[in-house]
């Protein structure tokens, strides 16, 4: 299961550790109930072992509390929605991710995904570093112990876009993605603005491959999102990759153009 991220994690074990002593309960017999060892509470508590879901339902479950600390997480941390799509992200062999609009979550520097979090001016300065602080420790997964293969096709007007107030930012990403797109691990790959018609114009999706093999798929709206794995929607998504890929320039091209664009920006 996903681990919840910092600094929600560490307020959410505070809760659930208060919680425990409240109901007179050891790390034994709370660890018996949630299904864990008294040694796995005891780093999880002491932050040496991260806080997953799966923890946080056991938690549930030890003190009967009717799924308050996973409804906190929801409520505080990410929406429902979303939590199957970081358990598969945080376990996948490969991600491919299309994006006609934005540059990637997991490849915003951190005042490019300031900026676009407040594009939404309902959310509060604490709702943005919040969402901010999750948006960037997601990024750790491209750089953990067996990272998984990351491949993104980004339209080129992504890169283009920027007006007199957002230079200096777009400056920062493009830099930032170009070191990014030299790593082993991680390919990026520039549909040029000549393709003018594609199948991806529907809108931006990602698709996780589980060790497994297992294919699991992520589309965001403006009203949330959806995940799918059932095997006629994931082949959907995957022959709709496929197109989009076969599209884009080549890796090397791709980073030509960006470096060409970021040139501009300076």
């Amino acid at each position: 299961m996903a681990d919840v991220p910092h600094p929600l994690a560490a307020f959410i074990v505070g809760e659930i550790r208060r919680a425990r002593g409240a109901a007179g309960m050891t790390q034994e017999a709370f660890g018996r109930g949630a299904g864990f060892s008294a040694s796995h509470v005891s780093a999880v508590e002491g932050e040496t072992r991260a806080l997953t879901m799966d923890f946080i339902k056991g938690a549930d479950r030890a003190l009967s509390n009717g799924g308050l600390f996973e409804r906190m997480v929801a409520k505080l941390g990410m929406p429902s929605w979303f939590l199957p799509w970081l358990d598969a992200e945080r376990a996948a062999a490969q991600l491919r991710v299309f994006q006609p609009s934005l540059v990637p979550g997991l490849l915003q520097t951190e005042s490019y995904g300031r900026a676009v979090i407040r594009c939404d001016d309902t959310l509060s300065d604490d709702e943005v570093d919040r969402r901010l602080a999750h948006r960037l420790d997601r990024q750790g997964v491209l750089t953990q112990a067996n990272a998984p293969q990351f491949i993104a096709v980004i339209a080129e007007a992504v890169l283009r876009r920027a007006g007199a107030d957002f230079r200096d930012i777009m400056a920062g990403q493009i830099k930032h993605l170009t070191t990014l797109a030299e790593r082993p691990n991680i390919s990026v790959h520039v549909l040029p603005d000549e393709v003018s018609m594609h199948v991806g114009l529907t809108g931006p999706f990602s698709l996780a491959r589980l060790p497994d093999h297992k294919w699991v798929g992520q589309m965001e709206n403006q009203l949330g999102g959806v995940v799918v794995d059932s095997d006629t929607d994931v082949d959907t998504l995957v022959s709709r990759w496929e197109t989009v890929r076969n599209e884009a320039l080549s890796r090397r091209q791709s980073i030509e153009l960006i470096e060409e664009v970021g040139t501009s920006w300076t």
